[in-house]
């Protein structure tokens, strides 16, 4: 057993994060969610190599990488993706992870007793607050590595989802930890009553921050004229951490801040925008890594596989999978007709659990609540289960209820970024609605300022002329000053799938 010192860290952790990365290869190939190797490779190690036990140092790991991973979640969403289902993403990000929450412990609750553990119900609360939240990552890395996509806008709703209801699981873990220990000293009416001021006052200080942060950000970025353009990836770095340390001081929601400080910077124009997408996409993957293989470190395995821990593990991980998520989603989604019963049931299939419950229940163990580590456990298998059972199936239930469509890939890969740069570039295909007035390319009526710039047909590239004749599935790149006239000739022409690349 290797104990971790600074003379072995960097060796030990290059060789975690190069065995890793070879899992996650593996993961790819058979469908399986990558994280779910992550954390695997750190319990092989921690079970025969590493010696690792420190609650302080997962905690730090997991809230820095915890603050990236939500930044960079806000950051890659799209206003425009997610304003259509704006409405049902809150509602499951805050009422569905207390509904959640809710109906889990009250099973916890009940099970309790029958395998001769004595719970109570604040307890059971709690280790159902832990597990209220949803992981976006593994889903879609799966999804993505697939050139999957989901119909009825699901996959902006899974990822408002899972990117947003994160706070309101760690607000609540908070709130019951603290109810727990006030009660001990008879004051728990007055730990919930001011919990709750503190939960709306988290909500409303974490949002107001988390969004002047952001445009800070964004203006900051614009007018700082930097020489070394690498600089700019330290420099938003330094906002990230800033965002969750302030709204953390002015007792705000640290976490809700970070993710809306990404969601305006990654909506605003910035320049070095795309390199900083890049930056961001790599060092999150890195983040990630590191936690999932943090936490496997940690546990001890040898506790997983006492017969309380199996038993209440593996019941509540079925039950959160068949019951609790179904019975949520199905209820939070009722006033939103524009979502199919198939919709639904895909939804609440995607529940998927990762390393932030596993996260959450590191909190326990820091405060020295009763049967913390039994918590602890149970969140980590019912994890595991979660990510075994749904988290190898989300394609193929997407498949299995016919949501899933092959995305199409573009023909063209161009970075085009410049701020004062308003020109437009999309890629269309050819149908027969656009050769309506004739075959030429010269006969193609386009706004003006309007250019096609290449053309791709059958995986051979040239530049057209007025003269050359256009072919139904030629792939067009086109460059335009008048976006909106475009949109809408693209419309009259019957053309329903333009692809925007700037």
């Amino acid at each position: 057993m290797i104990n971790i010192t600074s003379e072995n860290v960097v060796l030990v952790g290059a060789l975690l994060l190069f065995v890793a990365v070879m899992a996650g290869k593996v993961a790819y190939r058979f469908g399986a969610p990558a994280l779910l190797l992550f954390l695997g490779v750190g319990m092989l190690f921690g079970l025969d190599f590493i010696s690792f036990r420190s609650v302080e140092m997962t905690q730090f790991v997991g809230m820095i990488s915890l603050c990236i991973i939500l930044f960079t979640g806000g950051m890659d969403t799209s206003f425009q993706e997610i304003r259509p289902i704006l409405g049902p993403g809150v509602v499951l990000a805050t009422a569905g992870v207390v509904m959640t929450a809710v109906v889990l412990a009250g099973f916890v609750w009940l099970v309790a007793p029958w395998m001769g553990l004595e719970i109570s119900f604040p307890l059971a609360l709690l280790l159902a607050a832990t597990m209220s939240s949803t992981d976006s990552a593994s889903v879609f890395s799966i999804l993505r590595s697939k050139k999957q996509g989901l119909k009825q806008h699901l996959r902006p709703l899974l990822e408002l989802e899972s990117g947003s209801n994160d706070p309101m699981a760690y607000m609540l873990t908070v709130l019951l930890i603290s109810v727990l220990t006030n009660s001990s000293d008879g004051n728990s009416g007055l730990g919930m009553g001011m919990g709750l001021v503190y939960l709306v006052v988290q909500l409303v200080v974490g949002a107001v921050s988390g969004y002047l942060i952001g445009r800070l950000a964004v203006w900051t970025i614009n007018k700082i004229n930097l020489v070394n353009h690498s600089l700019y990836s330290v420099l938003l770095l330094a906002f990230i951490f800033f965002a969750f340390a302030f709204t953390d001081l002015v007792k705000g929601n640290g976490y809700l801040a970070v993710y809306l400080a990404g969601l305006v910077v990654g909506n605003r124009k910035i320049v070095q925008k795309r390199p900083l997408t890049v930056f961001f996409d790599g060092f999150t993957w890195l983040m990630q890594i590191v936690m999932f293989l943090t936490l496997g470190l940690f546990v001890n395995s040898d506790e997983l596989l006492r017969p309380e821990v199996l038993m209440l593990g593996g019941a509540v991980g079925v039950f959160l999978i068949l019951v609790a998520r179904p019975v949520t989603v199905f209820a939070c989604l009722a006033p939103f007709r524009n979502f199919s019963t198939k919709a639904r049931l895909y939804v609440s299939w995607v529940g998927l659990r990762g390393a932030v419950p596993i996260l959450f229940a590191t909190y326990p163990l820091m405060a020295e609540i009763e049967h913390a580590e039994l918590l602890f456990n149970v969140v980590f298998l019912s994890t595991i289960i979660s990510l075994l059972v749904q988290g190898t199936t989300v394609s193929g239930m997407a498949n299995l209820l016919g949501l899933a469509f092959e995305e199409r890939e573009s023909a063209f890969s161009v970075e085009m970024h410049h701020e004062e740069m308003k020109s437009a570039l999309t890629e269309v295909e050819v149908n027969e609605g656009m050769l309506g007035a004739g075959h030429t390319l010269k006969e193609i009526t386009l706004p003006e300022n309007t250019l096609v710039m290449m053309v791709c047909r059958d995986g051979a590239y040239f530049v057209p002329q007025g003269k050359t004749e256009l072919q139904v599935g030629d792939k067009l790149l086109v460059i335009s000053d008048r976006s909106e006239e475009l949109e809408n000739t693209y419309k009259d022409m019957g053309i329903d799938d333009v692809m925007k690349l700037r």
